[in-house]
């Protein structure tokens, strides 16, 4: 009998009991009742359950060799300590972060080699049409910001990104409900039905991409993608020329933890629109088993703009591959309560002229 008292209810987790005039298993928190081998069934797949094993191979990148780094200078910016590397050919300018002035420091040395870089498609010229664009059509900009900013400058940048593949054994575990509702002539009735759903699976990731660069904000990087790596080649310091490229400074083994919650997110979302046909779905375990999961070290072609208004900085990024441009505006609260205003004074209008047809004001 002390085996039958630790059994938890799967509907609400309280501990439940044998009640002896219904000869089964009752929850006495929310009245559920369990038949014995349903229970005994339920209770050895939760001993079965397995747990998340994040396991990689994260030797990416490869060492320099003899000469590859000639001509490469390193830049580094005195205000916010952003590292970047450039060519020879490249004089000291604004730093793509944050805008003040970068000095070149020394040869490039150390780091890791990349294997992949995606060249750039898009030219200055491009990132500067997407802007403006950009600013089209928004409502509640501040009508300065477009004829008030200037573009303080306008960078490439390759983007350091680690680039993760794995094969996912998972084995996730949901609580569904489906509810119902009837009545008589006496009362309303209410029943919530629970079911223990159940899915077993392999999936497969290709490149999931994690930012390498605490410079760079990943909300904003996320935001870009996604890239095509088809059109990935293997890195030549070639294609540096007249670019800059972002130096690292979040290493492959720090970056399996953002790797790790992209799969299992998209791993559980993938496996939880299968689970069809209930009013709610809620995941209660999760068991992902990575296999072969290995690391690669890409460079990732960006346009950073950075503008000036009101005496803010604000700052957009453009993908150079696609051409997808992202970043914040500014809204004009007058602008935006004034809206408010008209869209409520409307509606109490409408309202206002319903009720009215229907007599219901006099």
């Amino acid at each position: 009998m002390s085996d039958l008292q630790e059994y938890k209810c799967p509907c609400c987790g309280g501990a439940i009991e044998f009640n002896s005039d219904i000869q089964k298993m009752k929850c006495p928190f929310c009245e559920t009742e369990f038949e014995m081998d349903a229970l005994k069934s339920y209770d050895e797949a939760l001993k079965s359950e397995g747990t998340d094993d994040f396991t990689w191979e994260t030797s990416a990148g490869s060492e320099w060799n003899a000469g590859e780094t000639d001509g490469m200078k390193h830049y580094q910016c005195k205000s916010c300590g952003g590292e970047i590397i450039g060519d020879a050919n490249m004089a000291a300018t604004e730093c793509p972060y944050c805008g003040n002035p970068i000095t070149i420091m020394n040869q490039f040395a150390g780091g890791l080699k990349p294997d992949y870089v995606i060249p750039f498609k898009l030219n200055k010229e491009a990132a500067v049409e997407k802007f403006r664009k950009h600013l089209k059509g928004k409502k509640l900009l501040p009508r300065t910001f477009t004829a008030g900013n200037h573009l303080e400058s306008i960078k490439g940048i390759y983007v350091p990104y680690w680039l993760f593949d794995t094969d996912v054994d998972a084995n996730i575990r949901y609580k569904a409900t489906k509810k119902s509702k009837w009545e008589d002539s006496k009362y309303r009735y209410e029943r919530t039905d629970y079911f223990s759903v159940v899915r077993t699976g392999k999936v497969g990731f290709d490149k999931v991409p994690v930012d390498g660069s605490t410079k760079m904000d990943d909300a904003l990087m996320e935001s870009l993608e996604p890239y095509k790596f088809k059109e990935a080649v293997p890195f030549q310091t070639a294609y540096l020329a007249g670019y800059m490229a972002d130096k690292y400074d979040v290493d492959a083994e720090t970056s399996v933890s953002r790797a790790n919650e992209r799969v299992k997110v998209a791993t559980e979302r993938a496996f939880k629109e299968t689970v069809e046909g209930y009013d709610s779905v809620d995941t209660e375990n999760s068991a992902i088993q990575l296999k072969n999961g290995v690391a690669k070290y890409a460079l990732y072609p960006v346009w950073i703009l950075n503008t000036v208004w009101n005496d803010q900085k604000f700052v957009f990024a453009m993908n150079g591959q696609t051409g997808k441009f992202v970043g914040n505006l500014p809204c004009d609260k007058g602008l935006m309560w004034k809206n408010f205003f008209m869209t409520t004074g409307i509606t109490f209008v409408i309202a206002f002229g319903v009720m009215t047809l229907f007599g219901l004001l006099k």
